[in-house]
C-alpha cells in the first residue's frame, strides 16, 4: 500500500473511534446535587423510621461522604448519632452528638445536640430505684450528668423540653445529695463530726433544689448536738422551721428544739 494510502486508513480509523468514544458527562448543577442528596436523605431517613439499623446506617453514611458540601450530609450525622441512641449505646451516641458540636458550633440544630447529649448521659447515669446502694455506686457518670444539665439549661433557659430538664436535673442532684447524705451519716455513726458537717454543708452549697434541703439541715442539727454544740443545734433546727415548715423534717426540728429548750418558732 502506498504511503498515502496508509495516511488515509489512519485518520478514517481515528475518526470511527471518535464517533464510538461516550460524549462527556455534563457537569450536575447545584439544583441537582442538592436534589441528589435530598433524595438519599430521605432514603436513609426512611430506614432510620422502620428500625432497620444496618441499613439506615450505611445509607446515612453514603449521604454523608458523596454530599458533604450539603445540609443533608450534617442531617446523616445527626441521624447517626440518633441511631447509636435509639439502640441504647448511650456512650457512643454521646461521642457522635459532641462531634457535631464541635464541627458546627452555629448549626441551628446544636441545640438539639446537646440536648440529647445531656439525655444520654442522664440515661446512661441509671439513677434508679434498681442500681446498688449509694455506697457501692460509682457517681461519675450522674457527676457528668449533672454538669452538662446545669450547662445546657444555663445557655437554654427557654428550651421546649425544659419540664423534663428540671426533672432529670432534680433526679441527679437527688442522688448526688442523698450520697452525700449518706457519707455524713457514717461519719456521725463513728463520732466523726466535723467531717459529718463538712458533707452536709457541701451538700447544701454545691447542689440547689434538691428537694432534701430540709433533711440536710435537720442532720446537720443532730450533728451539733452530738457535738454538745447547743447554739449551734438549735439554729440548724429553727432554720428547718423557717425555711421548710411543710417537710416531714419538721416534726423532728420541733422535738428537739422542745428538748433543748429553745424556741421553735423559726427563730422569730
Amino acid at each position: 500500500m502506498r504511503p498515502n494510502g496508509w495516511i488515509t486508513l489512519s485518520f478514517l480509523l481515528l475518526l470511527a473511534a471518535g464517533a464510538c468514544a461516550p460524549a462527556p458527562k455534563a457537569a450536575k448543577t447545584a439544583e441537582q446535587y442538592q436534589e441528589e442528596a435530598r433524595v438519599a436523605y430521605d432514603e436513609a431517613v426512611e430506614a432510620y423510621l422502620d428500625q432497620d439499623w444496618e441499613v439506615a446506617v450505611r445509607l446515612l453514611g453514603d449521604v454523608r461522604r458523596n454530599f458533604s458540601y450539603t445540609r443533608y450530609a450534617r442531617l446523616a450525622e445527626l441521624r447517626l448519632a440518633d441511631a447509636s441512641f435509639r439502640q441504647e449505646k448511650y456512650a457512643e451516641a454521646t461521642a457522635a452528638y459532641k462531634s457535631f458540636t464541635r464541627d458546627y458550633p452555629s448549626d441551628p440544630d446544636v441545640p438539639y445536640a446537646r440536648y440529647r447529649i445531656v439525655r444520654a448521659q442522664f440515661l446512661q447515669s441509671d439513677a434508679s430505684v434498681f442500681q446498688p446502694p449509694l455506697e457501692e455506686r460509682d457517681l461519675s457518670a450522674v457527676r457528668g450528668a449533672h454538669l452538662s444539665l446545669q450547662a445546657f439549661i444555663g445557655d437554654f433557659p427557654e428550651y421546649h423540653r425544659r419540664v423534663e430538664l428540671d426533672y432529670m436535673l432534680q433526679v441527679v442532684t437527688g442522688v448526688l445529695v442523698r450520697h452525700e447524705l449518706y457519707v455524713a451519716r457514717f461519719y456521725l455513726k463513728r463520732d466523726e463530726y466535723p467531717p459529718a458537717i463538712d458533707r452536709v454543708n457541701f451538700a447544701l452549697e454545691h447542689y440547689a433544689a434538691s428537694g432534701l434541703e430540709a433533711e440536710a439541715v435537720t442532720l446537720m442539727g443532730e450533728t451539733y448536738l452530738k457535738m454538745r454544740d447547743k447554739p449551734k443545734a438549735v439554729a440548724a433546727f429553727q432554720r428547718v422551721l423557717r425555711d421548710y415548715p411543710d417537710s416531714p423534717f419538721a416534726v423532728p426540728a420541733t422535738r428537739f428544739l422542745e428538748f433543748l429548750g429553745g424556741p421553735s418558732n423559726g427563730g422569730n
